[in-house]
């Protein structure tokens, strides 16, 4: 740690520093577009709410820390209301993998759930190649453009460079982004669909495969692959791989493609 660094200042200086970049740019260039980037420490480890936040959660420091994300993204909007480009701002908020309580730091966050369930229904968590490590929030907000409500479309943040180059009328230079597909239609909520298909990484070079709502897991014993229907079993709690042998064997074969294999 540097002299001087207190990891409970962290949240509220880049919340301060986000405020401070929206309010000179729209001063700066009013007309012109703008992108800010507000990568959070939060939730990872070490947690360390700011001292007004400790004990707002009744769920330990973990759920502390998730307050004071909650507020950041408060500020944010309330700058961009503030400055009167909340209506020609798309704001998104999402995660990078699913959920782990206990990563290593004695924090009690285990001990503090409290009866919560941060992957909800979904089986796993950050590392796993299940849904609740996989699946993560993903919040876009644009008034005017996009209507509230919630969207079963398959998108994943890969898909956001060549979507948001569609947005913005931008030209990718050649080669830029391969896997990246443009989605944009689902992300605004215009179209109930996004990708067909979705490599999904777990922990190490584990990966699995989603189209629709089939998911395949792979294993080292092709008997003992996995295969569930998240339409019907989204805990993915019984593979239903014996019963659809030719899915399987269909979605092992688009896997296989994914990583340029042959066999």
């Amino acid at each position: 740690m540097l002299p001087g660094w207190n990891w409970v200042n962290v949240l509220p200086d880049c919340a301060a520093r986000a405020v401070r970049t929206i309010e000179e740019t729209a001063k700066q260039q009013p007309a012109k577009p703008f992108f800010l980037y507000f990568a959070t420490h939060d939730v990872h480890v070490p947690r360390t709410p700011h001292p007004r936040f400790v004990g707002t959660s009744q769920c330990g420091v973990r759920g502390d820390v998730v307050q004071e994300f909650d507020w950041s993204v408060g500020e944010v909007m309330a700058t961009l209301e503030r400055l009167k480009i909340a209506d020609n701002t798309l704001l998104i908020v999402t995660s990078d993998n699913g959920p782990v309580v206990d990563d290593g730091y004695a924090d009690g966050a285990v001990r503090d759930l409290n009866g919560h369930t941060p992957a909800g229904p979904y089986r796993g968590g950050k590392y796993t190649i299940y849904e609740g490590g996989t699946r993560v929030p993903f919040i876009a907000r644009w008034p005017g453009k996009i209507t509230a409500g919630t969207s079963d479309a398959l998108v994943c943040q890969v898909d956001f460079l060549a979507s948001f180059a569609n947005l913005a009328g931008a030209q990718r230079p050649e080669g830029a982004g391969p896997d990246s597909q443009d989605v944009l239609p689902a992300i605004l909520g215009q179209s109930k669909t996004g990708r067909e298909t979705l490599v999904e990484q777990g922990g190490g070079v584990s990966t699995g495969l989603r189209q629709g709502n089939w998911k395949f897991v792979p294993r080292p014993n092709a008997k003992n692959a996995e295969l569930y229907d998240l339409s019907k079993d989204p805990a993915e709690k019984t593979s239903v791989a014996k019963e659809n042998p030719e899915k399987v064997q269909e979605l092992r074969g688009l896997l296989q493609q994914a990583h340029g294999q042959t066999k």
